[in-house]
């Protein structure tokens, strides 16, 4: 397996794998929904404001993450994973973590201080996220599961207390997603 950051020439096959996985593992309705969000990132990926990782095994892509950058007033450089899929003959075998790692150590490389996530809490301490308290950072919006708000700081420190929401790319500013 080898990793690598992807661009909107592979929104097709990005498309794919999140509509089958989530398809698959939250029906239909959820598919189309996660297949639409990612059919507007993946064509937005810029390596900067959306950033866009994939697994692949020889040639075939096997699992996609996402990276969007959190705005604050001030400098802090901040991002969110989120969505993650991994093809469901490939789940279970350590690709999602093997991918997340690699997109923790990417941004830690171009001095982001942490990483947010909206997500399973149980699959996502796996690699490091804890609960994040809406007095430490708030969500873009108002989420439904605030326990399901998690950071992880990319340093020795704890993630800064930071008064204020983020702004958040275009595409997760809906509260459908929260």
């Amino acid at each position: 397996m080898h990793h690598k950051l992807l661009d909107a020439n592979n929104s097709l096959e990005i498309i794919n794998i999140f509509t089958s996985v989530f398809t698959a593992s939250e029906g239909e309705k959820e598919g189309k929904l996660i297949g639409s969000l990612v059919s507007e990132l993946s064509l937005r990926i810029d390596d900067q404001q959306i950033i866009g990782m994939g697994a692949y095994s020889e040639k075939i892509i096997i699992g996609v993450i996402f990276f969007t950058r959190l705005q604050f007033s001030s400098a802090i450089q901040a991002y969110m994973l989120a969505p993650v899929a991994v093809s469901t003959k490939h789940q279970g075998k350590g690709v999602g973590q093997s991918l997340i790692h690699y997109g923790l150590k990417e941004l830690k490389n171009r001095s982001v201080s942490f990483v947010t996530t909206y997500g399973d809490p149980s699959f996502y301490s796996k690699v490091g996220f804890q609960y994040l308290s809406e007095n430490i950072i708030q969500p873009p919006l108002k989420p439904t599961m605030p326990e399901a708000w998690l950071g992880r700081s990319l340093y020795e420190h704890p993630i800064p207390s930071i008064n204020e929401r983020p702004l958040c790319v275009k595409e997760f500013n809906n509260s459908v997603y929260w």
